[in-house]
């Protein structure tokens, strides 16, 4: 079913591989730590791999966080991490990249849609990609991982975040990259864009029923504007 531009009043988004440039991020991590072993792979490049590698494990991740979620666990995995990282001296400092063109989309969409974030990220996760990137203040709702009893592919946080906005989920869009993202609009009753410019590919997101598939969250404005 094609994109219903005329009903859209609220716009929710993903942070990892929509707003955030993971995926890169995580590929060069990645590759960094497979330079000692460059010698074993084709014309010495690691980086194909490690790009490969990091897509490869984006649907077992997801899959795992689900089940978590499911269990009750999320919470108290977080709590660990941030305990263990209270114990190491605070978090470590960590390097932030929006995808290209976001800021100014989001200025341009600015004041003519509501806009919330509806991120798997923990809070302190989501705050720190949108402070130092200069988003917050787009956005007038945050959802994080711990803000509903479930988490996406569940659809409680964007319901969550389309209430808060004061809208009905019919006059909603939710936008990600990944199938989690889509399942998650799709079952809250919103419709659906998917983005290329993160973790998923266009034939599964396709299959998980995005009403509409961009090569990038900036090109967005193309459709909305």
């Amino acid at each position: 079913m094609p994109l219903d531009r005329e009903r859209i009043r609220a716009i929710c988004f993903d942070v990892d591989g929509t707003l955030s440039d993971t995926d890169n991020l995580w590929v060069e991590k990645f590759a960094r730590m497979l330079l000692p072993l460059r010698f074993a792979f084709p014309r010495r490049e690691v980086r194909p791999f490690a790009r490969w590698a990091v897509m490869a494990a984006e649907s077992p991740g997801n899959l795992l966080f689900t089940l978590l979620d499911w269990a009750h666990l999320d919470d108290d995995l977080a709590r660990l991490f941030n305990a263990i990282a209270r114990r190491r001296g605070g978090r470590q400092p960590k390097t932030y990249l929006a995808i290209p063109g976001v800021h100014e989309l989001l200025q341009a969409l600015h004041g003519r849609y509501a806009m919330s974030v509806v991120s798997a990220r923990d809070e302190a996760g989501t705050l720190g990609f949108l402070e130092a990137c200069g988003l917050q203040g787009f956005f007038s709702h945050i959802a994080s991982s711990q803000t509903c009893e479930y988490t996406k592919p569940f659809p409680h946080p964007v319901r969550w975040a389309v209430e808060r906005m004061g809208f009905a989920p019919h006059e909603a869009l939710m936008v990600g990259d990944t199938t989690v993202d889509i399942r998650a609009g799709k079952a809250a009753g919103t419709q659906t864009v998917g983005v290329l410019c993160g973790f998923g590919s266009e034939g599964e997101l396709r299959r998980a029923g995005a009403d509409l598939i961009l090569p990038s969250t900036a090109d967005l404005a193309g459709v909305l504007l």
